[in-house]
């Protein structure tokens, strides 16, 4: 049974990278923030931003299977999930580890006030939550892993439709503030000592106080890991689709979106022979195609940069 850490005591990791962003959204508030009408796609904006990420963990136990941990972890960074954690995993007999995390900042951000406003400034206003997150990590020994959440987001100031014209009877159906249940099950094949595959399946049920943002979704999820050397590299690519509850009040029609996205992760250990330096290096893609233009958005990411183990 493989310990949680080669070492008693702390380990953690360190990294700065130079990432350059995209987006193209009508909730992104770095941008566009008058729209001539809302029945079209968002602008685009671009950003050169420092990314820095890093995880530190105190690893106990008379077989190394207790610890506690803060930060980004190198498995959710590897898929494209770059998310603050705070957490505990006791690793079982059987192989099993159970991991039990809270996310402070999964969910908080900026939005608009009001979103479909028009020919005006549209008002920002804080977006709020957190998420609590269960895995069962390669339970008993089967290569089979279970990961959920539960998450509450908050709008601060919520005024959908409110500055648009529409009523307060229709407004009500584009509230924002919801909780959802997230679900991933996934499996892990090994090809070789040095190559495998994470086949997954996803599940996510938000309940909103509006109708017109409650949804299902359903999704899939395909990861290839490769070790060459010095070298490691991750590829993921997911699908995901959305089913909302009811006709939106603007638009009259009941949304539906299609997510597609890719990303790949690349290591190379020991730079210029540095024990424990690595250059890292990440890119991402993601696209939203809704039946209502309005929320069609993408995404790319690329970075560059250094990280060092302790």
């Amino acid at each position: 049974m493989a310990a949680l850490s080669e070492n008693k005591g702390i380990s953690g990791e360190v990294s700065l990278s130079t990432a350059y962003k995209s987006t193209n959204s009508n909730f992104n508030t770095d941008a566009n923030a008058v729209n001539t009408n809302n029945t079209t796609h968002g602008e685009q904006d671009k950003e050169t931003q420092l990314l820095p990420l890093g995880s530190v963990a105190y690893t106990f136990g008379g077989q190394l299977d207790k610890q506690f941990y803060a930060g980004t972890s190198r498995s959710d960074i590897a898929i494209g999930t770059l998310a603050l954690e705070l957490g505990y995993k006791q690793q079982l007999e059987n192989g099993t580890v159970i991991d039990a995390s809270f996310l402070p900042t999964i969910m908080s951000g900026e939005t608009w006030s009001d979103p479909f406003v028009t020919n005006q400034a549209r008002q920002e206003t804080d977006e709020k939550g957190n998420a609590y997150r269960l895995k069962l990590g390669n339970i008993a020994n089967s290569q089979v892993s279970l990961d959920m959440a539960y998450a509450v987001k908050d709008i601060e100031n919520e005024r959908s439709g409110l500055e648009s014209g529409l009523s307060v009877e229709q407004s009500n159906q584009l509230k924002r503030d919801s909780t959802s249940i997230y679900l991933k099950g996934d499996y892990k094949l090994s090809l070789n000592k040095t190559t495998f595959l994470i086949p997954s399946i996803n599940y996510i049920k938000t309940n909103a106080d509006g109708d017109a943002n409650s949804f299902t979704s359903w999704g899939t999820e395909l990861s290839l890991f490769k070790i060459i050397n010095r070298h490691q590299l991750a590829l993921t690519a997911g699908y995901k689709n959305r089913d909302y509850q009811t006709s939106h009040p603007i638009y009259n029609k009941t949304r539906n979106d299609d997510e597609m996205s890719i990303f790949a992760a690349y290591e190379y250990k020991n730079i210029m022979n540095w024990q424990n330096w690595s250059l890292i290096s990440f890119a991402g893609f993601k696209q939203s195609d809704s039946n209502i233009e309005f929320y069609n958005e993408d995404q790319w990411l690329v970075s560059v940069g250094l990280s060092h183990q302790f």
